[in-house]
């Protein structure tokens, strides 16, 4: 089994981008604790996948991790300000094609353990938020030097194992995970370098500091990415705050092994605070204390919307206006047009719609093709490479294209959404349609025909191998662009033409539906710093991960204003009142607009 490992491999080098390194600056602050300024003179590179060819060092270390994982059963505790908790009851992180399979053994924190990390947090924040921001910075950055190099096969066997990824996809993973905790101090670093205006400089000095929220953060991740579930925690983290971070049951093992990666960086304890979690019962102990700062939250709309109401309704019972942070799920689509490449519309789909099981955010779940090109160009080949995708009972097998969907509750809800397709008129299965529950939770690649854009499937998402196919006539390509326009509102969209006219037509009719618009390309495979994610509506706030707008969401900035001359006169020059009848000699007068002053007459007053 090991030995094929790396079979499959495709070379996908990430390019490079301005790198923001940082040294601090001496001599431009008159208060260095207060702020902090960074030059910005070197490159940031995002991290380089590794290939694992045969022989390497890095196969050899991944098939010694695998091992690892697969042959100790990992006891992953709660951790409250650097002390372990076990809970009553066990649970285990079963491996989801191979149920009988555990890698880990966890408990989930009850009501008053959730309490006790909310007090510990709010206590590790008030000296934490202190730490001045190039520390902070050099943690991160061992953080990332931590988990490039020796936590790197750790986290992808226990992503690949426990989360059913194959080794490309817990790879591209682990990548981002370090991209994040190397390219978000660069954009702290530019953020922390803005001063406002200063229009007379020898009269007063205005300076900003990003402070921390006053409170804790609740960081709710997801099963699906490692590196995003790690980005909800520590990137609040980054910016001063202290945060309580409940993992995906479905991910403790690899979420658990980053934690103790940022623990060795430096992140010190209590100032993130692991806390696996009923879900229902950690929503409900963090959104009623009084010290709720923020929400940082990956997952599905219908829980974002669930958390939203829980906030608001303890609206007046919060010492801040708590930041809500959200990203939900999307319809994510590929849109055809007649003069597209029909083999990179093929083979991108194919790779969207069907890596990871369609697991992803990202993942397409509706393509629009025109009649020009369905039925001679599109169908046969994406039916055929459809069909002979190999679902792996293994994901570590590298000839395995997806492996088993996460748990028993996803492959439910993928079950029944088979067995509407297969009821429904408007539906037509062209190949799968298949699952099967015996060993593990695996569900066929799936592609359905779908007739009527008014049919629910047009408009749900999925997060399924299954992908609907709507055929549009030519000439009602406009009309059919808006349709996908008002009920698309997903995450991500791409179009696929050569002709400029329509691609400039589609940058238009999708502007705001999707947050992220490819053009000629998959709707999968963003990347941090290169294409920023996030998007609106009801799948999320679009607060943009991997930007430093999502840094300032953490933040809560506060200006000083040190003013160098005094302002001792109580009335504005346009009162004409002499400085005599004022009792102040002229030679201290000062005003907050200095422009008001004017000539004054032989009597003292002001000539208007």
């Amino acid at each position: 089994m090991m030995s094929k490992v790396a079979h499959g491999i495709v070379s996908n080098m990430r390019s490079i981008l301005p790198r923001l390194e940082a040294s601090v600056k001496g001599g431009t602050s008159k208060r260095p604790e207060l702020s902090e300024h960074f030059t910005l003179d070197e490159m940031v590179a995002n991290e380089k996948l590794l290939q694992y060819d045969e022989g390497s060092k890095e196969r050899t270390e991944l098939e010694t991790a695998l091992l690892g994982v697969l042959n100790r059963v990992e006891h992953v505790p709660i951790v409250i300000n650097g002390q372990e908790f076990q809970a009553k009851e066990d649970f285990q992180q079963v491996l989801p094609y191979d149920i009988q399979q555990p890698i880990a053994h966890y408990g989930h924190a009850h009501r008053v353990l959730i309490q006790m990390a909310i007090d510990k947090s709010v206590e590790a924040q008030v000296k934490w938020d202190k730490v001045r921001l190039s520390d902070r910075i050099d943690i991160w950055e061992r953080a990332a030097m931590l988990i490039a190099g020796r936590y790197r096969y750790n986290i992808i066997a226990a992503t690949m194992l426990g989360q059913g990824k194959t080794l490309r996809q817990a790879e591209m993973d682990v990548a981002e995970l370090v991209d994040f905790m190397r390219i978000n101090p660069v954009f702290l670093r530019e953020l922390a370098n803005y001063e406002p205006i200063r229009d007379i400089q020898n009269n007063c000095r205005n300076s900003m500091r990003l402070r921390g929220l006053s409170g804790f953060v609740a960081a709710i991740s997801p099963f699906n990415f490692t590196g995003i579930a790690a980005n909800l925690a520590y990137t609040p983290a980054l910016m001063g705050n202290s945060v309580i971070w409940k993992p995906s049951d479905s991910a403790i093992l690899s979420n658990y092994f980053v934690f103790k990666a940022l623990r060795e960086a430096g992140v010190p304890d209590g100032v993130v605070n692991f806390v696996p979690a009923e879900e229902t019962t950690f929503a409900s102990v963090v959104t009623q204390h009084p010290k709720l700062a923020g929400i940082n939250f990956t997952g599905t709309s219908t829980v974002l919307k669930v958390l939203w109401q829980l906030v608001a309704q303890n609206i007046n019972f919060y010492q801040n206006y708590p930041r809500l942070v959200g990203e939900g799920g999307g319809k994510n689509f590929h849109f055809v047009h007649s003069s597209a490449e029909p083999e990179t519309a093929v083979a991108c789909t194919i790779r969207a719609a069907f890596e990871y099981a369609g697991q992803k955010c990202s993942s397409c779940s509706m393509l629009y093709v025109p009649e020009s090109l369905w039925q001679n160009h599109i169908r046969e080949p994406l039916l055929e490479i459809t069909a002979s995708l190999v679902v792996r009972q293994d994901a570590t097998y590298c000839d395995s294209f997806c492996s088993a969907v996460i748990n028993r509750r996803a492959y439910d809800r993928i079950y029944m959404w088979l067995r509407y397709i297969d009821q429904s008129p408007s539906c037509q299965i062209l190949v799968g349609g298949s699952c099967d529950k015996r060993r593990g939770y695996y569900v066929d690649p799936t592609v359905v025909l779908v007739k009527d854009l008014d049919n629910i499937i047009c408009r749900e998402e999925l997060l399924a191998p299954i992908l609907g196919v709507y055929v549009y006539p030519d000439h009602k390509l406009k009309e059919t662009m808006e349709k996908v326009a008002q009920i698309n509102h997903g995450l991500t969209g791409s179009v696929f033409a050569q002709d400029q006219n329509f691609i400039e037509e589609a940058y238009d009719a999708f502007r705001v539906n999707v947050g992220n618009l490819n053009v000629n390309d998959k709707s999968t495979g963003l990347m941090v710093g290169q294409q920023p994610f996030g998007a609106g509506h009801m799948t999320g706030t679009s607060d943009k991960l991997g930007t430093p707008h999502s840094l300032l969401r953490w933040t809560s900035p506060q200006v000083i204003k040190e003013s160098y001359k005094t302002h001792r006169n109580i009335f504005y020059p346009y009162m004409q009142i002499n400085d005599q009848e004022q009792g102040i000699a002229q030679s201290d007068m000062v005003s907050q607009d200095e422009s008001s002053f004017g000539h004054f007459n032989s009597d003292g007053n002001k000539v208007v």
